[in-house]
């Protein structure tokens, strides 16, 4: 691991969250100022999650590809820009009446059908393009078939597809392709223009001082163009259905635990196989960012199983995971990465262990040190300088929404311990902002929402629930001077301030 020495801070924000005048945040001229404002305010990392192409539920967690990004973030004016499109066709739509919050099925009633429009006026025959898919071509092409074929089945899950479609019979799908050219390549068009985007964003970010944390999830979804494609490497039957799935068990938080329903991997297959799923999966995130987030890191060492038919996760057991193996394998292969290992929640002496060996400096969150359910131990006196310290993450609700919601006894012990005596609660926020800058952790990062003060009505996803989450945007000119001062005060009081180039 390249162990991160120097003190720094950041913001967590994702792209959708974004201001824009098209019902979602893009890599367009928002995206450009929300660098600046980094710039400016002294910090040094913008953390995001996953920029994979959602599916149901909008969650970036749940992707139909490891690989693919999301085809919402291609900025519409830079197509424009490019001749693929013209103002009026989309200036003039209607991407929805509350610029703070995203209506995905609008996005997907509207935003494909715009891009069709680009996708008509683009030269297959260009340079940079043709470029692209000689150095994606190890997943791009079994993407842009597997999309094209879920659209010609109405966006059905690939189980729901046709016998010889779900199995892939080399004929049936030779024979598509034939009569279904134009549909693939414009899913591999839509992958040029998100990673032509994404690329010169992240190169004007790193020029400015600004490192980009990617978050990759642990699991994939069943419905993806992985499980469809290698399906060997999952816990699938011979009808290629899931046996088990993930999730979490029942604790403080959930009396039922959580059903993720992911399908499980396949370690022993993936053991015999030098494990070159994951290592071509890190190859892939760490060229898209400077540092990695995994989700979930605890599943690497014991994954909870619940067997596919249940309904809760009360059923489930815990199995061995591949363990220091899996990580060996990836410093032979890849070198010394930049990872962040998610290891929140309860662990064990073995988890534990596991996260010594690798390195990886694992996470610490202050709502958690304060909240009698957890049972880990993340009171801020005992962080150490190899680790990622947070107020809270996309999981969990803002300071604000905290401090309004959580139990009165835990408050009052987080108010004595942090010395935070203002009746006020936004400045209380402000204050909780201070003592997490001050700690040991050699970087900080901050929600968003909590340096604008916001509640609940601003949180970005309350795991376990469906219909509601990922939808917080920011509103235009959120990020003024005065913020940027106060910003740059306490980024430069705890000595993380952001080092010129």
């Amino acid at each position: 691991m390249k162990k991160i020495t120097s003190r720094g801070s950041g913001i967590l924000l994702h792209v959708s969250s974004l201001p824009s005048n098209y019902g979602i945040g893009t890599f367009g001229e928002e995206a450009y100022k929300f660098v600046d404002f980094l710039k400016y305010s002294g910090q040094t990392y913008w953390q995001i999650l996953p920029l994979g192409q959602t599916s149901y539920g909008d969650s970036p967690y749940q992707s139909f590809s490891i690989n693919a990004g999301n085809p919402y973030f291609i900025d519409l004016d830079i197509l424009a820009y490019e001749g693929l499109l013209k103002q009026e066709e989309y200036q003039t739509l209607n991407w929805g009446d509350n610029p703070t919050l995203i209506d995905y099925e609008l996005m997907y009633n509207l935003r494909y059908h715009i891009l069709e429009k680009a996708f008509t006026r683009f030269n297959l025959k260009e340079n940079g393009y043709i470029k692209f898919l000689e150095q994606e071509k190890n997943w791009l092409e079994d993407y842009a078939l597997f999309m094209a074929i879920k659209k010609v089945n109405n966006d059905y899950s690939w189980e729901k597809w046709g016998e010889k479609f779900r199995k892939k019979d080399p004929e049936t799908l030779k024979c598509f392709i034939k009569n279904n050219r134009e549909k693939i390549e414009f899913w591999k068009f839509l992958q040029y223009k998100f990673y032509t985007q994404w690329r010169n964003l992240k190169n004007y970010a790193n020029k400015n001082g600004i490192k980009i944390i990617g978050d990759i999830p642990i699991y994939v979804a069943y419905d993806s163009v992985e499980v469809w494609k290698n399906p060997e490497y999952f816990q699938l039957d011979e009808q290629l259905n899931m046996i088990s799935v993930a999730g979490c068990p029942p604790d403080a938080f959930s009396a039922i635990g959580q059903l993720w329903g992911n399908p499980l991997y396949n370690w022993e297959y993936m053991e015999k196989t030098k494990y070159n799923w994951w290592i071509d999966r890190l190859k892939s995130a760490t060229t898209l960012y400077d540092i990695v987030r995994i989700d979930h890191f605890r599943g690497f060492e014991s994954y909870y199983s619940i067997p596919a038919n249940e309904t809760t996760a009360l059923n489930g057991k815990w199995q061995k995971g591949p363990g220091i193996k899996l990580f060996n394998r990836i410093k032979e292969e890849l070198g010394e990465l930049n990872l962040i290992a998610e290891d929140l929640g309860y662990l064990t002496e073995d988890v534990i262990q596991l996260l010594k060996e690798t390195g990886y400096p694992g996470m610490k969150l202050m709502q958690f040190a304060f909240d009698s359910r957890e049972g880990g131990d993340y009171l801020p006196h005992n962080y150490t300088q190899n680790s990622v310290a947070y107020i809270g993450t996309h999981d969990n609700n803002t300071a604000l929404g905290w401090i309004l919601s959580a139990n009165s006894n835990d408050i009052e012990y987080m108010r004595s311990y942090l010395d935070i005596y203002t009746s006020n609660d936004k400045e209380t926020v402000w204050k909780m902002i201070s003592r997490t800058m001050a700690v040991t952790s050699n970087v900080v990062i901050i929600q968003m929402q909590d340096y604008l003060g916001l509640g609940d009505e601003a949180r970005m996803n309350v795991p376990s629930t469906i219909g509601g989450n990922w939808c917080w945007r920011m509103w235009k000119n959120a990020t003024d001077e005065r913020l940027i001062q106060s910003m740059l005060h306490i980024t430069g009081l705890y000595k993380r301030i952001r080092k010129s180039n």
